[in-house]
Parts: structure tokens; C-alpha cells; sequence
């Protein structure tokens, strides 16, 4: 799908894009945010920050910049940014198929829900790959294809209307894509069946043996 074409929708979306997701925010997704973000070390780039909804999470001492390619969701989080008087936070119009940075800039790279909607997940995942640190850590908390054929049915089933409204797909294998461009994954926990899970990923550095392969619980 056409990047320009899906931050329309969000920049449509962005005005009842918080009401919408309310009830899965309240029960699951900030417990899981919660989670995820207390991981975040350094200097950490956001992928797809949205309307901003990690912000309250973050640890103290991180230095966060925040990029989205839809400028409806950022002034969103924009508004979230300045409620919660963040110094520690910019927020920049993006896409993360494009980064403007230098290679080897960032200490975490985060995102959270958004390579299901990203257009080529693929160049947004070596994009991501590219600009963090050798060594640095990638936090993906994500929702994909599961591998249980009743579950996919379901989600089979929501493709079309998540596809229509905002661009994203349910049915990506975000975790196998993960791997493929280059990431050592690090730990995978399952947090909603095998649909939302949690994965913590690391930039191999130059100096490590990666034929030793640490087990994945």
C-alpha cells in the first residue's frame, strides 16, 4: 500500500483513534505498554508513535524521539507530550522506510503495533536495523499471524475492515521478518496467545560470536 495513502487514514483516524482502541488500552495494551517500555535504556527512537500513547512509560532517564508519518497522530501526541510536561521528548514527522539519521545513532529502538501497518515492513525493519548501535536493543511489541489455524480465522475474518480503515494487516509474520533482516532475537514472550507478543531484539556487534545462539524461552 501506497505510505501516503495510509497516514491519510491515520490522519483521518487520529480524531477518534483513542476512543476507538479505549477498551483494548484499559484491559491489555498498557499493561503490555507498560511492560515493554520499562525495558527502553539511553537514547531511544519510537517508531510510529501515534497519538503518543507510550509516552507516560517511558523511564526517566531516556532520552525519546518520537516519529510518525501521519501529522494527525502527531499532534496528538504532541498534546499528550506537553500534558505530561516531558523535556526528554521531540517528536518529529517521519516515515521509518526513510529515517533521517546517521547510521548507529540510537541505544533502543521501540515499536509498538506498528509493523502490521507499516507499507514495506521489510525496508522499515532495515531502516530500524540501520540506525541503532551495535549491540543496541529493539523492543517490538506487535501483533502478527498466529500459528493456530482457528485464530487465524478470526483474524482472517477483521483483515478486510483494518484494512479498509487504516491500512493494517493482521496476518503479518512481524517475528520472522524481525530475524530475516538481521536482529538477534533476544527473548519472545507470548502475551496474547501467540497474536500479541513481546520481542526483545539486539544489533549484533562486531566483536560478538553469533554462532552462539542464546535460548529463547
Amino acid at each position: 500500500m501506497n505510505t501516503s495513502k495510509t497516514a491519510r487514514k491515520y490522519d483521518r483516524f487520529s480524531k477518534v483513534y483513542d476512543p476507538f482502541e479505549s477498551p483494548m488500552e484499559r484491559r491489555a495494551f498498557s499493561k503490555y505498554r507498560a511492560k515493554a517500555l520499562s525495558l527502553a535504556e539511553g537514547k531511544v527512537l519510537e517508531i510510529g508513535v501515534g497519538t503518543g500513547k507510550n509516552l507516560p512509560y517511558y523511564p526517566q532517564n531516556v532520552e525519546v524521539t518520537g516519529i510518525d508519518f501521519s501529522r494527525g497522530m502527531l499532534e496528538k501526541a504532541e498534546k499528550r507530550r506537553r500534558e505530561l510536561g516531558l523535556k526528554n521528548v521531540r517528536l518529529l514527522h517521519m516515515d521509518v522506510q526513510n529515517l533521517e539519521f546517521e547510521e548507529d545513532t540510537f541505544d533502543t529502538i521501540v515499536s509498538t503495533f506498528v509493523f502490521c501497518t507499516v507499507p514495506d515492513p521489510i525496508k522499515g525493519l532495515k531502516e530500524a536495523y540501520r540506525v541503532l548501535k551495535p549491540g543496541g536493543k529493539a523492543i517490538f511489541l506487535e501483533h502478527m499471524k498466529s500459528r493456530s489455524k482457528l485464530l487465524n480465522l478470526l483474524l482472517y475474518m477483521m483483515e478486510p475492515f483494518m484494512r479498509a480503515v487504516l491500512g493494517t494487516s493482521m496476518l503479518r509474520e512481524t517475528q520472522n521478518n524481525i530475524e530475516k533482516e538481521g536482529f538477534k532475537v533476544e527473548r519472545v514472550e507470548n502475551l496474547f496467545f501467540d497474536i500479541v507478543k513481546l520481542i526483545i531484539a539486539t544489533k549484533p556487534s562486531g566483536d560478538q560470536d553469533d554462532s552462539e545462539e542464546k535460548p529463547v524461552p
